[in-house]
């Protein structure tokens, strides 16, 4: 994943003028959970029409121009990107809710993950 080149590719879209934002997100696997357990890693599976599908509902929000995603399934360590979101539109009112929208409709409906624990010995 490279948020630079990603960000690059909206700047090309023939709509680039009438984007004033340009907003993205980078998840990465942390060591703890959110209950505070260490973690080595996690497996996550991500349903790519459920995810391709999260970009056209996006763009029907007000002032969107146009939304990227990229993701990383499979078996993923501590400091490994899973997923990048960039979304670009005409202001931050509308730029953040859009992002924020579409890390949540992802997370929700188009991945599922396991935490892999750190066991003593």
């Amino acid at each position: 994943m490279n948020l630079y080149k990603m960000i690059e590719t909206l700047k090309e879209h023939p709509d680039y003028p009438k984007m004033g934002m340009i907003a993205s997100h980078l998840g990465v696997v942390r060591e703890t959970s959110l209950n505070g357990d260490k973690v080595i890693g996690i497996e996550v599976i991500f349903d790519e029409d459920v995810v391709n599908g999260v970009i056209p509902k996006i763009k029907q929000m007000p002032g969107i121009v146009d939304v990227l995603i990229e993701t990383s399934g499979g078996r993923l360590d501590v400091g490994d990107e899973i997923m990048a979101v960039v979304v670009g539109g005409d202001t931050r009112e509308h730029v953040f809710p859009a992002l924020i929208e579409a890390v949540d409709m992802i997370k929700r409906e188009g991945a599922s993950k396991k935490e892999i624990q750190y066991h003593r010995r």
